[in-house]
């Protein structure tokens, strides 16, 4: 891997991506068996999304690369081909760290050039993922956004997000907060083979209703909405239906987009788990990693009319902020972490068996 491309006197030899300090523990953890973790402390962490990019928001900070939420579609899956890292088992089980990122983020947003823009989260892979669990990143992040009083959103599978709540509450308090929750299918049959990592759709709903309970709305992000397999006008009703019935405060729905990376992975899912639809998905993707225009239109058409049935509405421009397709796709990419905009030195890995 790159981050072991040291010289001898244990600086880093160009060009590699982490610098010296590699060290190796392994703990046997039953609930991270199999799962590699990456120290590494970071240069910087606010990062920039580059220009191109059709996201409302232009700040991203990512503290973990790679994801044991082990979602077959996850676009984010490239990422780990510029670490070097496999894009397949690899991106699930092989986990990069960035152990400072609270006390860089503090720097970073006390630092005179930054005027306090809008800082999106969860938009590369789940700041709330189960390793989350272990290094506790999240609450040094969310305070210094509030002691800043920096604006900042959030989208996440995760029902670990409930333990920052009162951190939540207080930033919401001195600045612009918004939450988005990914449910994409209520599905227990499909949710466990597509997004086996994840909890389950409807503990991420309830999520939605707590926080709604506490006085922090919550929008879903109900992505991806999977072709053939989740977008039948029942399987979108009863989505919806359950969407709204947890308190959300909008509903905004995005069909499975299959960039490379993604692609073959989950191309090799559906073909041991549905090889009756490999020849329909390449007719549907065959213009590339996005689903025809009138195939988004149909089921955004769909949803919005259920959703104003049941109540609710589409996102509002603000509450796009923490959503959207790939959001931070290029975030940690070669324009972005990965590359010289924000290099990470000092990687120490534990193997978790």
């Amino acid at each position: 891997m790159r981050w072991n491309n040291l010289s001898e006197d244990g600086r880093a030899a160009s060009p590699a991506l982490f610098g010296s300090e590699v060290v190796t523990r392994t703990f046997d953890t039953p609930g991270f068996r199999g799962i590699t973790f990456h120290e590494v402390r970071a240069r910087s962490i606010l990062n920039r999304v580059p220009g191109a990019s059709r996201m409302p928001f232009e700040w991203t900070v990512n503290p973990y690369r790679g994801c044991s939420h082990a979602c077959v579609y996850c676009f984010a899956r490239k990422t780990h081909s510029y670490l070097d890292l496999d894009t397949g088992i690899g991106f699930d089980s092989q986990i990069v760290v960035k152990v400072n990122a609270p006390q860089l983020l503090r720097k970073e947003l006390g630092g005179r050039r930054w005027q306090g823009e809008h800082v999106a989260m969860g938009t590369n892979v789940d700041c709330y993922q189960r390793a989350e669990g272990r290094y506790r990143l999240m609450p040094g992040i969310i305070a210094a956004l509030r002691d800043y009083a920096n604006p900042f959103s959030i989208l996440t599978k995760g029902t670990l997000i409930l333990r920052d709540l009162p951190l939540l509450r207080e930033a919401a308090a001195v600045t612009d907060v918004g939450v988005s929750v990914s449910v994409g299918f209520t599905d227990p049959d499909l949710w466990r083979t597509v997004e086996p990592g994840t909890p389950a759709p409807q503990r991420r709903l309830d999520v939605v209703r707590t926080l709604a309970d506490h006085g922090i709305g919550c929008a879903v992000l109900m992505a991806p909405v999977i072709p053939y397999l989740a977008d039948s006008p029942d399987q979108l009703r009863s989505t919806v239906r359950a969407i709204a019935a947890a308190g959300a405060t909008s509903v905004t729905p995005l069909a499975l987009h299959l960039r490379p990376g993604a692609r073959e992975w989950f191309m090799s899912w559906l073909a041991r788990h549905h090889p009756g639809l490999v020849r329909r998905y390449e007719v549907l993707y065959e213009g590339g990693a996005y689903v025809p225009t009138w195939y988004q239109r149909r089921i955004t058409r769909q949803v919005h009319e259920l959703a104003a049935g049941y109540g609710i509405g589409p996102a509002a421009r603000g509450a796009a902020r923490a959503i959207g397709p790939g959001a931070g796709r290029d975030a940690d990419g070669p324009d972005g972490v990965g590359a010289a905009a924000s290099p990470e030195p000092a990687a120490t890995q534990l193997t978790l068996l």
